[in-house]
């Protein structure tokens, strides 16, 4: 064998040491257990089903997502609304920032605005539920506050909007840290 051919055996050796290290030491490492899915609901089988029914009577899925869903726009507006990126929140864990109290006074305004102000154009706002019969408002509200976060998920996703409402680190005392409006 040459001189040449061994320095390239010699490479291809180490590489190949060098690949199989690469490939192997995360696997060596110890994990970190999964904090699992951060999202869940307290609420029975009857309110679920009762308050989906209304959610999607209502078209609540056309602006919002729940459990990662938004509906599938069929009508000529409902198109419009989608193709324009309505950009109202995501309700999964809305059950952890909003009390069920909170909920119903919200659905029960006639100008939600006047609790939660919004930036939305006029057409894109949330509408008033103040219309629906009391108990279909007060299930929406139990139903919405029944959809919980996991507190890690939470602290994780307070830190980082203050870091980017602020940008400002997020205080790490608990006492410090700013809570948002109930």
């Amino acid at each position: 064998m040459q001189r040449g051919e061994r320095i390239t055996l010699v490479f291809i050796v180490l590489f190949s040491a060098y690949l199989v290290y690469d490939r192997t030491w995360p696997l060596l490492k110890p994990k970190e257990p999964d904090p699992g899915i951060p999202f869940y609901s307290t609420a029975d089988p009857a309110l679920k089903a009762k308050a989906g029914k209304l959610i999607d009577d209502l078209n609540c899925k056309q602006c919002h997502d729940l459990w990662g869903r938004k509906v599938i726009a069929i009508s000529v507006n409902s198109l419009m609304h989608q193709s324009m990126n309505v950009p109202a929140p995501r309700l999964e864990g809305i059950g952890s920032l909003r009390s069920e109290q909170w909920l119903y006074r919200y659905f029960s305004a006639k100008d939600p605005q006047s609790i939660l102000p919004s930036r939305l154009k006029k057409e894109f706002r949330m509408p008033s539920y103040a219309s629906l019969p009391e108990d279909q408002r007060r299930s929406l509200a139990q139903y919405m506050s029944s959809l919980k976060v996991k507190r890690w998920y939470l602290r994780q996703t307070r830190k980082a909007e203050y870091e980017v409402l602020t940008g400002k680190p997020y205080p790490d005392d608990a006492k410090a840290a700013p809570q948002p409006p109930k």
